[in-house]
């Protein structure tokens, strides 16, 4: 790219970085969606809360929102949802009853141990088109981003 990209007053939205990884998370999600979707009635907020408490049991509704980059009344929906479902369930905190934490129910557990193999398959599909190398290479570029992105949230706005 050229070093006066900064300075250009014209979007290419094609070549601008935050929309093509919005596309990009918006197609694989989609495609993902589509097939527990289809199966199991997830939305896909719902599929995420599931998703972070399969692997991290018992987070608090305000920790699978800040791990999933999702707003507090996704969440919440997702989480009143998944309950009535009786995919999930709270629990009081022992040392303080104001704090809950959340896990699936065994209903929960195994939806969640049907579609992990479909998402890693889905996945594996969709990095298949890269080489050993491009993935290490996309792996880290990904953390790279990840770790700059908060500078977003203070940067001087135009």
């Amino acid at each position: 790219m050229p070093s006066n990209r900064v300075h250009q007053t014209r979007l290419v939205l094609d070549d601008f970085v935050p929309y093509r990884l919005s596309l990009l998370t918006n197609q694989v999600s989609s495609a993902i969606a589509g097939h527990y979707s289809e199966r199991f009635g997830l939305t896909i907020p719902e599929w995420r809360v599931m998703a972070v408490l399969g692997g991290t049991p018992g987070l608090s509704a305000r920790e699978v929102s800040a791990r999933t980059a999702m707003d507090k009344v996704q969440v919440s929906r997702a989480v009143t949802s998944l309950m009535a479902a009786r995919r999930l369930r709270r629990a009081q905190d022992t040392m303080d009853g104001r704090l809950t934490h959340l896990f699936l129910t065994p209903v929960g557990r195994a939806i969640y141990d049907e579609i992990v193999p479909l998402a890693l398959n889905l996945e594996a599909l969709l990095l298949s088109s890269l080489t050993a190398a491009e993935k290490e290479t996309f792996s880290r570029l990904l953390t790279k981003l990840a770790r700059q992105s908060p500078r977003l949230q203070g940067a001087e706005r135009g």
